[in-house]
């Protein structure tokens, strides 16, 4: 299997900025796109941002032009720089990784959830 730790969440107020941080280890074969997901109280888990292998990006409209994706293929590992931070971005945001094993199988895979508070 495939674990994936985020960090770098937290409370910030409202204009501020985090940076999240996803590292994928352990039985890694390829890695396909990477992204940032969030999901907020009552509502639906979303697309914050993805990233392909080669480094192609897309973002939910929402966060255009204030949330940056990218990652380091290296290491396995995806950052959400988050600037310009609203309380409506407030949401457990979860890193995922679509992941091809050896044998050939697809599997998306989550991290735990990280906490962003964004309130005065």
């Amino acid at each position: 299997q495939v674990q994936l730790v985020e960090s770098g969440g937290g409370f910030v107020q409202p204009g501020g900025s985090l940076r999240l941080s996803c590292a994928a280890s352990g039985n890694i074969f390829i890695i396909n796109a990477m992204g940032w997901y969030r999901q907020a109280p009552g509502k639906q888990r979303e697309l914050v941002a993805a990233i392909t292998s080669g480094s192609g990006t897309n973002y939910a409209d929402s966060v255009k032009g204030r949330f940056t994706i990218s990652r380091d293929n290296a290491k396995n590992t995806v950052l959400l720089r988050m600037n310009n931070l609203k309380p409506e971005d407030t949401a457990v945001y979860y890193c995922n990784a679509d992941h091809q094993s050896l044998a050939g199988f697809r599997t998306t895979y989550w991290g735990q959830g990280t906490q962003v508070t964004v309130s005065s």
